[in-house]
């Protein structure tokens, strides 16, 4: 289930709205949100916006409310990785008897510990097979190179979606934070479709504009991304941070696919493995360069493409895993499951020239 246009993250039930299920859905449609995401659990014992006291379960009329209003509803679980096992029992029996769309791994410093890259991959392994189906986000630090230890890697291979924490806090520069966060998500072993999320939220004497919260949604929306979303609703619906809330409100982003790019194009002609075809991307005087050689011309280009689907990669079924545009520059990563053997780590940088690529570098191994 794709993520398109705007969405936020709700925390604590009871403080976004007053907890009303009407007006949480009445302020979203205003909004324009697409989608909401809702804390569901904490931990392996904890479900989330639970009131013990009462014995009521915050979350389904809060689900209904926005489900009945057309957006998406996904949980999300701040994990810590100390009972991993445990972590992913929870966050399969909330997400399946709430019925909620998709489901948010929240992971941050308890997963910053040396070792904890098996417990990601047990928690990984006891999710998808509780809920093979379920489309998966991991959000996270915003620049994976400053967080070495966090084990990007093992969530990400069983996720579909990563979903950065930009908080670009004490600094006033979201399209550079943004570019730096895409670029390392894109580099990651596992690179996943980006959706990045926004701080609407203060911290000491730090508060990012509205100018700066629209800035951050319109560079997210001309890198070709699908959606981004913000943090959170709790402090944005408050009457001191209206401005940053309306901010995300005012911006235009319908719930729609995004115009495909030339990268997709690219995709989608080399599953047809026609070697010409897919040439006729190429302006005439494109060159085409690995890590071993540099080619140049259209037909030198279709000439390898033949390799690639008879020799290297037979009867291959490529996908796309993410793309990101700059100008007239693109990078999009993919993977491929052929008769000769499988690509996960696809990585390529595309130049273009009057609507067709002039340079093309990949980067690949097949195993």
């Amino acid at each position: 289930m794709t993520l398109y246009g705007k969405g936020y993250f709700m925390w604590q039930i009871p403080r976004c709205d007053g907890g009303i299920p009407s007006a949480i859905a009445a302020r979203a449609v205003d909004a324009g949100l697409s989608y909401v995401m809702i804390k569901i659990a904490d931990g392996p014992n904890w479900p989330y916006n639970y009131d013990f006291e009462k014995e009521i379960d915050l979350v389904p009329p809060v689900l209904n409310a926005l489900r009945e209003a057309g957006l998406q509803v996904w949980g999300w679980h701040y994990v810590k990785g100390d009972n991993p096992i445990g972590e992913a029992q929870l966050g399969i029996e909330r997400s399946l008897s709430l019925g909620v769309d998709g489901y948010v791994i929240d992971a941050e410093s308890e997963y910053q510990k040396s070792g904890k890259a098996r417990a990601a991959r047990l928690f990984m392994e006891t999710l998808r097979a509780g809920m093979p189906d379920m489309p998966v986000a991991l959000s996270t630090y915003r620049y994976p190179r400053l967080h070495s230890l966090l084990p990007f890697s093992e969530f990400l291979e069983k996720s579909d979606y990563a979903m950065p924490q930009v908080y670009f806090e004490k600094s006033h520069n979201p399209e550079e934070q943004l570019e730096r966060s895409v670029e390392q998500y894109m580099a990651l072993e596992h690179a996943r479709p980006v959706i990045p999320t926004a701080p609407t939220y203060s911290v000491g004497s730090w508060r990012p504009t509205a100018d700066e919260i629209t800035r951050f949604f319109q560079k997210v929306k001309d890198m070709g991304l699908s959606s981004a979303n913000a943090w959170s609703w709790d402090y944005a619906t408050r009457s001191s941070y209206l401005d940053l809330w309306q901010a995300v409100a005012d911006f235009d982003w319908p719930p729609l696919a995004p115009v495909k790019d030339i990268s997709e194009h690219l995709i989608e002609r080399m599953n047809q493995h026609e070697p010409v075809y897919v040439a006729e991307l190429y302006r005439g005087s494109a060159a085409h360069v690995t890590g071993a050689r540099t080619i140049l011309g259209r037909g030198s280009i279709a000439q390898w493409y033949k390799v690639l689907f008879t020799d290297l990669l037979p009867n291959a079924h490529f996908q796309l895993t993410g793309k990101t545009i700059n100008g007239n520059s693109r990078r999009f990563t993919w993977t491929a499951n052929s008769d000769n053997g499988t690509v996960l780590n696809g990585n390529d940088t595309l130049g273009i020239l009057k609507g067709k690529i002039q340079y093309h570098y990949t980067f690949f191994t097949i195993i």
